[in-house]
């Protein structure tokens, strides 16, 4: 099974490669083509992806790589990389996307009409400052291909940059995303 890692504003770190090799992943794509980015912390970065990227623009990178992909593909993504996948998950003619793991995509509350091809497994936080997680949840519930988990950790538990990382969180996750494609 070939994993791909989509990451978060803060792009490639030492830790997301770490779980890229805990994992077994083959790549990370990120919204820096690759450039390794010292931000001192979560504004920084996601000023300057704001600025210097977007959405749209991680989004075209995204797919690109879902386009070209050629084996059976389990997708995991962090924060805006997790909603660049919910956003082509609508589109995505490709067969090769096994499954997805999405954590805190907040982005996902602007782009609820969207319904996944393939089977999507969303992964918000206990709260978010900007929007209603529960509401949120219960728009998307119903939705073929989605599968919904709220965990009690907050946004960035996966990742050792955040102020939010959370070492259990971490851990437990680890478990779920070895699971098999249903």
């Amino acid at each position: 099974m070939n994993i791909i890692i989509f990451s978060d504003v803060f792009g490639i770190t030492p830790a997301l490669i770490k779980l890229k090799e805990q994992l077994g992943a083959s790549r990370i794509i990120d919204p820096y083509d690759g450039e390794h980015m010292a931000f001192n912390n979560e504004a920084d970065a996601y000023s300057y992806f704001v600025t210097q990227v977007g959405l749209d623009s991680y989004v075209s990178k995204v797919l690109i790589t879902l386009s070209n992909l050629e084996c059976k593909t389990t997708l995991i993504g962090f924060s805006i990389g997790a909603s660049a996948i919910w956003r082509l998950s609508h589109s995505i003619t490709n067969n090769m996307i096994e499954q997805a793991f999405c954590f805190y995509g907040s982005q996902i509350r602007n782009f609820i009409q969207i319904n996944p091809c393939f089977n999507i497994h969303l992964i918000f936080p206990k709260k978010e400052s900007h929007f209603d997680v529960c509401k949120l949840i219960g728009t998307l519930e119903n939705k073929p291909n989605v599968e919904i988990t709220q965990v009690e950790y907050l946004h960035g538990f996966m990742n050792f940059h955040s102020s939010n990382f959370n070492e259990v969180g971490y851990s437990k996750t680890i478990d779920l995303l070895g699971t098999p494609a249903k």
